[in-house]
């Protein structure tokens, strides 16, 4: 008997989603854990599985298409099934028929009017028809023809990264970033009112949003005008923790970055004063008992938050590993919902840009993040006499309904002394 494959709640708190791709086409064998199609989700490109066997009769919802969660998206037939009547399958079960705004492809051709017959060929002046002109064949993702068509973008002038030289979502996004502002066709530009400003005509090009930008939109909106935020900065003398890492790079089978040291003395510093461990809900103060840490990872479609688990528990070259793995996958689109949800505290890094300081947004329900800048050599006071050191500056963003200023200054100045004196994290 036929049954209906719905969109899968592929992320905590998600109600729709985009199938990037169709792994199987219709009238294709599909076996238990056979992938069916890839769905995109505002973090992660996931691998969506079929958890019965049998054949694909019927996609619903197109490739580069939206759908509800619990949607039916495409329908799965018993082997031998045929000529399945697909509208009654979805009242039978009380499901919309597609997401808002869209309707499934129909299994009947008659309900849909046939297609205008497509005009002749003129004839040459020696009476031959024009020749079509040659198609080069595009390799290139479904989601990635979609922003391409949408953004005005030539596949064909694209190289892509993606598996054979397959053009996926992120070439086109950078394409898009990257190529000059359209200069509008004379003849296509509408003319503009005599009291229109010289601005009004100017071109541009909009680039569709991605399920992650409006995400990060739409979560950072609400934390900064939800969220009460204060500031807390200090200046942090490096040259021990520069010497420190200098000795572990020696003789370490993986080089350890100075980011992967202040990240492991967050950690130390939050197990030494664990009422900074929270977050705040209506109800009460949420008091973790392990020390999770996010670390703010930039990619090409947006920034995302990768976990630590148990931070101050874990070898700095463990902690160092998990950090480089999870910031790879991060930017290939690969992680599991579990590896960028939760999380008690963020760390956000723009030193290797070169940024010297900068306040960051707390990222929710979280109740800290640490803004870390460059290392630099400045000149500073030691015993008296002006002397060139390593000096980092850090930005503690607090939520103030969780943690008062006291206690965020005595959390900064532990993680002060951790970081000037990076043994004491590390044991």
């Amino acid at each position: 008997m036929a049954t209906l494959i719905r969109m899968p709640g592929v992320a905590a708190n998600a109600t729709s989603a985009t199938i990037a791709s169709w792994a199987k086409k219709e009238g294709q064998a599909v076996a238990v854990g056979d992938c069916l199609a890839e769905i995109e989700t505002e973090k992660a490109v996931i691998e969506f599985t079929a958890d019965e066997a049998g054949v694909l009769g019927k996609i619903l919802v197109d490739a580069g298409r939206d759908a509800d969660v619990g949607a039916a998206i495409a329908v799965l037939y018993a082997a031998g099934e045929k000529d399945v009547d697909i509208d009654a399958l979805l009242a039978g079960q009380g499901v919309a028929a597609a997401p808002a705004g869209e309707r499934p492809r129909q299994d009947a051709a008659a309900l849909a009017p046939a297609p205008a017959p497509a005009p002749a060929p003129a004839p040459r002046a020696g009476g031959e028809a024009n020749a079509a002109p040659a198609r080069v064949r595009v390799f290139a993702s479904p989601l990635a023809r979609r922003l391409a068509r949408d953004g005005g973008i030539d596949l064909l002038a694209l190289t892509g990264s993606g598996p054979r030289g397959r053009i996926i979502k992120r070439d086109v996004q950078a394409a898009a970033f990257a190529a000059p502002v359209a200069k509008t066709p004379p003849a296509a530009a509408p003319e503009a009112p005599a009291s229109a400003s010289a601005g009004a005509s100017q071109a541009y090009l909009d680039v569709p949003h991605s399920s992650m930008r409006r995400t990060i939109a739409r979560r950072l909106s609400e934390s900064k005008s939800t969220i009460p935020h204060f500031y807390l900065r200090a200046d942090c003398r490096m040259d021990s923790l520069l010497a420190l890492r200098k000795q572990i790079n020696a003789g370490a089978a993986r080089r350890i970055s100075v980011n992967d040291i202040i990240v492991k003395a967050v950690g130390a510093a939050l197990r030494e004063l664990p009422a900074m461990n929270v977050s705040w809900t209506d109800a009460a103060l949420r008091r973790y008992e392990k020390v999770d840490v996010a670390v703010a990872v930039s990619t090409g479609a947006g920034l995302i938050t990768p976990v630590v688990l148990n931070v101050d528990a874990k070898p700095l070259s463990l902690v160092s590993a998990e950090i480089a793995e999870l910031a790879r996958r991060a930017r290939q689109g690969k992680l599991a919902a579990h590896e960028y949800q939760g999380g008690s505290f963020t760390v956000s890094n723009l030193g290797m840009f070169g940024v010297q300081e900068f306040a960051a947004i707390i990222n929710p329900p979280q109740a800290a993040i640490l803004a870390v800048g460059a290392v630099e050599q400045r000149p500073v006071v030691s015993d008296g006499a002006l002397v060139a050191a390593a000096v980092m500056s850090v930005t503690l963003s607090v939520d103030h309904r969780a943690i008062d200023g006291a206690l965020a200054a005595k959390w900064l100045a532990v993680f002060k002394r951790l970081v000037e004196n990076p043994l004491a994290a590390l044991v």
